[in-house]
């Protein structure tokens, strides 16, 4: 694993998990992030309203990048996210320049992480079994929703 320590990693994923089950609890689609500083401070956080706001710019990422408000630099900061960040997402990643990202899963959809890495993103890929379930349950769930939500 890299050199990020995966005990802290876990303990940031708990609040985008916290996210993701608030997001299905409204109705939406359970994904949930948070952007920390480089001192462990949650600048933001959030999740997928794409459903609740019928506004398909709301994924969990943008919404807590959103949440953390203006900063003069993104430098070190880390967004930590349940799931593998799509490629609107990892635009955003890159275009801001946030230094790491931390994914819950990647089984269940597979991002434009690996992009990151090779563009000088540090990325810390947990595999969480939560994440991991809670997203089959939620395809297997809603198919429907969650092929619009990737653009199937």
């Amino acid at each position: 694993m890299n050199a990020f320590d995966p005990e802290l990693a876990r303990t940031w994923l708990a609040t985008a998990v916290e996210e993701a089950r608030a997001g299905l609890a409204e109705g939406g689609i359970p994904i949930g992030a948070a952007l920390y500083s480089a001192d462990g401070k949650v600048l933001g956080r959030g999740h997928n309203r794409r459903v609740q706001d019928g506004d398909p710019s709301v994924h969990g990422e943008t919404d807590a990048f959103r949440n953390a408000g203006r900063q003069r630099s993104y430098k070190g900061t880390t967004m930590v996210t349940t799931l593998s960040p799509c490629w609107y997402c990892s635009g955003l990643v890159r275009q801001f320049g946030i230094s790491r990202v931390v994914v819950g899963e990647a089984r269940t959809f597979h991002g434009g992480h690996d992009w990151l890495a090779e563009h000088g993103v540090e990325i810390v890929v947990l595999d969480d079994p939560e994440c991991v379930a809670m997203m089959e349950e939620f395809i297997a769930a809603r198919p429907e929703l969650w092929n619009e939500d990737i653009g199937a």
